[in-house]
């Protein structure tokens, strides 16, 4: 019971910690490339999935896997908020900007993880 106790409570402090650094990954990323495109949200997720992907080829204990993979890249990862903005982009009468932010985040997140995969001995 200890165990699953503290198991719980380390995803809960890295989902914090991943929240957090989602937030200045984003908003460092945006101030440095203003642009209609929001690139502060496709890097969180690009550098997320190609985290998760490292973690995933390095094979780690399912504890470890479990604390990152769950909790610290889940709550550092935003799905809600890159649809979110390409749904108002394309309200916004943007749809150029708004196809190119879901075709660069797909082809790239995808190519990302499967990178960090790679990298992890995964492939």
């Amino acid at each position: 019971m200890v165990t699953t106790l503290l198991r719980w409570a380390a995803l809960a402090a890295g989902a914090g910690c991943g929240a957090v650094l989602r937030f200045l990954v984003d908003a460092g990323v945006t101030r440095l490339f203003p642009n209609a495109l929001p690139v502060g949200t496709m890097a969180v997720n690009l550098s997320g999935a190609f985290a998760l992907g490292l973690l995933d080829g390095a094979t780690l204990p399912a504890a470890m896997s479990f604390v990152f993979g769950t909790g610290v890249i889940g709550a550092y990862t935003t799905f809600s908020t890159w649809m979110f903005e390409t749904q108002r982009l394309a309200e916004e009468r943007q749809t150029a900007v708004a196809t190119a932010n879901l075709g660069l985040s797909l082809a790239l997140g995808v190519a990302a993880g499967a990178l960090g995969l790679w990298l992890g001995g995964g492939l």
